[in-house]
């Protein structure tokens, strides 16, 4: 096989392949065992008449015609592999000569292509992450949402304040005509949480048991936007009731006997969220200052696909839940070109992060290990609630779909970004350098998944 790349642009060449014809006997060969088959013959039992005889019936061009495919796919990928050619998205057959006795068989492709771009110096990258260190008020704060959880309701003799619960009846009027949907009879608010109409909660402030009062508001749901009238009375007024803060309460909250028990726990467990949360800062922002650093052109073919193959996707998903798509997008209040121009953003930004961070992995010859790869298998199936009993089965859907390849693709990124963020400058909000313990929490030496050998490359594999 002889095979040339032109370059047509930054981001797409041209692949013209020519191969000999004695090398399409493979191809030519299979081609005629599945004519034999489909073919019947009088005299001959299926897939057992000569070559001869299945040319009288049906021509060898049209044999040749079933050859052709698989002898393309093939061969094309031949010729990728060895122009060294970084293949983006589906190529594009443009021209192809029907093979023919003793001829090469020639044909031209056009493929996107991963583009020349330069990495920058990743210490010259600077991050500042503002998550900060876990305070006393963030400890109480936490404590209070527990009280929160096991408060109960009073009813009370007066007005109702910000923060107490009343039991209301709403109706809403137009023109001196009850709204259609516009009442509703014993509804529990909590007053100030502002999840009702608008005026609503200014209006009960200062109302007791037994008041009514009118307001001028906006309508949601059918007559969204919509003013009208608003009679409000209310039935009810009720006031949260918090447990002591002791160690009671502590007993009856958690596990724990003593308040101050309690309090340390809490502590533990903000410190432990907060040291994720600025790792995964730390993470975002420096692939997002990675991403400003390369100047990246995008193949528009490739990204016009993927557009249309994401749209449709959600299209048939909103279809089987929410009916049609014009409805859903009235739900997210967004026009079809807002829609659009979204997910454009989304694809475009997702490819430029698969392409970085690809070059990456390359560069530094970064490979998933069988360990990690089986760990991020078995974490996807419990979150998929996969039981104990069906997880061979999820593995073998996951590597007919090739949602392994994927799953190793994406870990490849993340051990990528981990390159990039060690070397990077990551600082908190108070300039202090963040070191690897607090950029990969849960280490005990930052990288030490990231090593493999021969051996889990093969595990990984299989």
């Amino acid at each position: 096989m002889k095979s040339t790349v032109e370059t047509l642009s930054p981001t797409r060449v041209r692949l013209s392949v020519e191969v000999p014809f004695e090398e399409l006997a493979p191809y030519i060969n299979e081609a005629y065992k599945t004519v034999g088959q489909q073919i019947r013959v009088p005299g001959f039992r299926p897939g057992k008449a000569p070559r001869q005889v299945i040319d009288q019936r049906i021509g060898k061009d049209s044999v040749y015609a079933q050859a052709m495919d698989p002898a393309v796919q093939a061969n094309l990928s031949k010729a990728v592999t060895e122009n060294e050619v970084n293949a983006l998205g589906r190529p594009e057959l443009t021209e192809v000569k029907p093979i023919e006795d003793g001829k090469p068989f020639e044909f031209i492709v056009e493929t996107d292509v991963t583009p020349a771009f330069e990495l920058p110096d990743f210490s010259s990258l600077k991050v500042t992450v503002e998550a900060g260190d876990v305070s006393e008020e963030d400890v109480d704060a936490d404590i209070e949402s527990q009280r929160l959880r096991f408060s109960s309701l009073k009813t009370v003799e007066r007005a109702a304040a910000e923060g107490d619960f009343v039991q209301i009846d709403l109706r809403a009027t137009q023109n001196g005509e009850e709204v259609e949907g516009g009442s509703v009879t014993g509804m529990s608010h909590e007053v100030g949480s502002g999840n009702l109409l608008d005026g609503l909660d200014e209006a009960l402030i200062g109302m007791s048991a037994g008041d009514e009062k009118t307001i001028e508001s906006t309508l949601a749901g059918e007559q969204e936007g919509e003013n009208a009238q608003v009679e409000v009375k209310v039935t009810q007024v009720k006031e949260r009731e918090l447990p002591d803060l002791d160690d009671d309460f502590a007993e009856m909250a958690s596990p724990f006997d003593t308040l101050e028990e309690l309090r340390g726990a809490t502590r533990e467990r903000l410190e432990t969220a907060g040291k994720t949360a600025k790792a995964n800062e730390a993470r975002a922002k420096t692939l997002e200052a990675l991403i400003e650093a390369v100047e990246l052109p995008l193949p528009e073919k490739t990204v016009t696909d993927e557009v249309d193959h994401t749209r449709g996707h959600m299209q048939e998903q909103v279809q089987q839940i929410a009916g049609g798509f014009e409805e859903y997008l009235q739900m997210v209040g967004k026009t079809a070109e807002e829609f659009d121009a979204e997910l454009r953003d989304d694809v475009e930004s997702n490819l430029r992060q698969s392409i970085v961070l690809g070059q990456i992995a390359r560069d530094r010859e970064l490979e998933v290990s069988g360990e990690l790869m089986t760990a991020e298998v078995v974490r996807q199936a419990q979150q998929r609630g996969v039981p104990q009993d069906q997880f061979q089965r999820f593995v073998d859907e996951l590597r007919t779909n090739g949602g392994l390849q994927q799953i190793a693709a994406s870990l490849r990124q993340q051990l990528a970004l981990e390159e990039v963020v060690k070397e990077a400058s990551v600082v908190d909000a108070a300039g202090n350098e963040l070191t690897e313990e607090d950029l990969f929490p849960g280490r005990q030496k930052a990288g030490e998944t990231d090593a493999v050998d021969t051996e889990d490359e093969d595990k990984t594999e299989e």
